[in-house]
């Protein structure tokens, strides 16, 4: 899922004494985090709708779920990173979790008391939790090992994250919003309490398995004294088009994928009941997860800004066919999306944070609170909808993948900012 591969810290001064095979050890362990939290981001493109028909939600009111999950990265990422900074990365993991676990156990009052407010609190709690999770474990990886492999130790991972977001639409369906069909009466919030329980013992499961777990202890030095940094990273016009260029990504990303099985659910495009949709999320996120492998070694031979510009252009192709056609062709196209997701916000990240030196980690900060373009533009398509119908809101995604475009093509250019930090 978009914005799990972002790192806030360098690998710089890093002290450990630990062995390959301790390293390898905790490394697995961590994959099962990564999964985790892609499933649960995921899950809530089924939340969506169920809710929506429970409360007779608009469209605007059923995106705020997304508003509140998303933004959680904005208000959380940076007293997170001042927790994880005073207990440490192991610790930070295990309150993470336990944090998450509690949004996920706020699901069952929610349910039984019937109210869409305390679900968005749940889930604001929730996100509050794996925001931690993140901002604890993404840098972990990129120290567990040798810096030239950082890359690689991540994008290891993410594959586990891309599984878990691929797996839960499926299950998500299965037991969510099968269930609910199934039910006799009017549509009741009851489906989402058993596997709402099951993933709050999963994650207290493993936030006990992680507090006794004997983990490398890994420190990262911090800027010495006299190393005063002068200037700011804002002054890069890559770095502040690139942060734009996160917020766009994330937005249509995560707006796609919420508002998917309602498309799939329109009359001229497949009329499909929800838990039949739902299942079709699998190939959107799916697509992601395979682009990726794909994407690693295609980049080996042509440049980052030309991949991005390639696949946000036909972004934009496979969107504005979904828009204009209807049927099996729309939906396709629609779904093909996720293919061209893949490479996009490692990508975005990595090409606005090129030449930054000592800003490097002012950089990527800024890009994590891009994130928070997960919250806002679901809402604003939300609002599209609520006017014009699902269809042709998708032109708020074709507006974001438009500008990718353009990032890729000439926004992503390193400025002379680091001329004139040095003369300065």
């Amino acid at each position: 899922m978009a914005g799990n591969s972002v790192i806030l810290e360098q690998n710089h001064g890093v002290t450990s004494s630990v062995s390959p095979s301790q390293n390898r050890f905790a490394l697995i362990s961590l994959t099962t985090l990564f999964f985790m939290w892609g499933f649960i981001t995921c899950l809530n493109d089924i939340l969506i709708p169920h809710l929506k028909a429970i409360f007779d939600l608009t469209y605007t009111q059923s995106m705020l779920v997304q508003f509140c999950f998303f933004g959680a990265y904005f208000l959380v990422s940076l007293p997170a990173g001042q927790l994880v900074k005073k207990v440490g990365y192991q610790k930070g993991i295990v309150a993470g979790l336990v944090v998450a676990a509690l949004g996920c156990l706020m699901f069952y009052p929610a349910a039984s008391m019937h109210s869409y407010p305390m679900f968005l609190s749940a889930l604001f709690v929730l996100a509050s939790g794996i925001t931690i999770l993140q901002v604890s474990a993404n840098p972990y990886v990129t120290l567990l090992g040798p810096k030239e492999s950082a890359s690689s130790r991540l994008t290891m991972t993410q594959a586990f994250n891309s599984l878990g977001t691929t797996v839960a639409p499926y299950l998500g369906a299965l037991f969510i919003l099968n269930e609910a069909a199934s039910s006799m009466s009017a549509p009741s919030a009851d489906s989402v309490k058993v596997p709402y329980l099951v993933l709050t013992a999963a994650l207290l499961l493993l936030a006990a398995i992680f507090a006794w777990l004997k983990l490398p202890h890994i420190s990262s030095a911090e800027t010495a004294p006299d190393e005063a940094l002068s200037g700011s990273a804002w002054q890069y016009r890559h770095l502040v088009l690139g942060a734009i260029g996160i917020f766009v990504y994330v937005g249509a990303e995560v707006s796609i994928g919420s508002f998917l099985i309602n498309f799939f659910g329109e009359a001229n495009i497949a009329g499909l009941e929800e838990s039949e949709a739902a299942k079709y999320l699998t190939y959107y996120w799916g697509g992601a997860m395979v682009g990726r492998f794909i994407g690693a070694a295609v980049m080996q031979k042509i440049s980052a800004t030309k991949a991005l510009s390639f696949n946000a252009f036909f972004a934009v192709v496979l969107v504005s066919v979904a828009i204009i056609t209807s049927g099996s062709i729309a939906m396709w196209a629609m779904l093909l999306v996720g293919l061209c997701n893949s490479i996009m916000f490692p990508t975005i990240f990595s090409l606005a944070l090129n030449g930054l030196g000592k800003h490097t980690s002012q950089g990527a900060g800024i890009l994590c609170l891009a994130i928070v373009g997960g919250a806002i533009v679901p809402l604003i398509q939300g609002v599209l909808a609520d006017i014009v119908g699902v269809q042709l809101s998708f032109v708020i995604p074709v507006l974001c993948y438009s500008y990718i475009v353009y990032y890729g093509m000439s926004g992503a250019v390193p400025s002379n900012a680091s001329n004139r930090e040095q003369m300065s």
